[in-house]
């Protein structure tokens, strides 16, 4: 059994080596031919134009701002929810919550990407009178909604890890019941809910169907109310019709490795600050 633990877990690390190597491989000749610094600041994204440009830096500040503003909104209703869920609600309400949290985590992204076509887009058109209401904004609210099943489970799961001994001591010494929550049981949970943020912006920043829908994929430099394009749907709306061996091809992978490399540096970063937090 300790050998078929061994080898699950190093074709897990595998998967991971192998995607890394191909992204590069595939990836870092575009970067070469056009330039780093063209490639990640320039501002013009135009590759079957006559002078092509392949500047991803819209893209880049277009992911960065969408997932920040999906984290700003999602993580704090996520985690407000995982501690009712955990800590206040009687089991009947967690029942109902739970059902629809699950519901929540099974619909597929295009199911939200049509809604927020039908309903988000329209409405933010007409609030704040656009002339089209597929932008940054819908994006958000869109990816929002998406993150929330994942940051729910875990930090659900990881304040009922939380060992009952903590609680009751706080209690002990005269703390009210919602003092121990926040100050007792979820500095305790950190790192779990470490994990659920993590989860959550990946899938913010991976997502791609939904967003086509919503965000009105163009290629404009990011604004709350502009329409925009994010990293991974200038690969899913341009990788169908780019030439194999082309040099648009192989910016489209230079775009995977660049979004690669941002997940893998937000997980880095939360590691880092968890540990220090732990240490101190």
């Amino acid at each position: 059994m300790h050998t078929i633990f061994l080898l699950c877990g190093i074709v897990a690390v595998g998967f991971v080596l192998v995607i890394s190597v191909y992204l590069i491989i595939s990836g870092v000749p575009a970067m070469k031919e056009i330039g780093l610094t063209d490639f990640l600041l320039g501002q013009t994204w135009a590759p079957t134009a006559s002078d092509p440009s392949y500047g991803i830096l819209p893209f880049i500040l277009t992911s960065i701002y969408g997932t920040a503003g999906a984290v700003l909104i999602g993580v704090p209703i996520g985690l407000m929810t995982a501690i009712y869920l955990a800590k206040v609600a009687n089991p009947r309400m967690a029942a109902v919550i739970h059902t629809a949290v699950e519901l929540l985590a099974g619909i597929p992204s295009v199911v939200y990407g049509l809604v927020g076509m039908i309903v988000l887009v329209p409405g933010i058109q007409k609030a704040f009178g656009l002339s089209s209401g597929a932008c940054l904004l819908a994006a958000i609210v869109v990816l929002a909604i998406m993150i929330l099943p994942s940051i729910i489970s875990v930090s659900e799961t990881s304040l009922r890890a939380v060992p009952e001994g903590y609680e009751q001591a706080s209690l002990a010494l005269g703390a009210t019941h919602l003092e121990t929550v926040f100050r007792v049981t979820l500095p305790a949970a950190r790192s779990g809910v470490a994990t659920a943020v993590v989860l959550g912006v990946g899938r913010a920043i991976g997502e791609a169907m939904a967003i086509i829908m919503v965000a009105g994929n163009v290629a404009n430099m990011p604004g709350l109310f502009t329409s925009v394009r994010f990293l991974t749907t200038a690969i899913a709306s341009e990788m169908s019709y780019a030439s194999v061996g082309s040099l648009q091809r192989q910016a489209l992978f230079s775009i995977g490795l660049v979004l690669f490399l941002f997940i893998m540096l937000i997980n880095v970063f939360l590691n880092v600050c968890i540990k220090r937090k732990k240490e101190n």
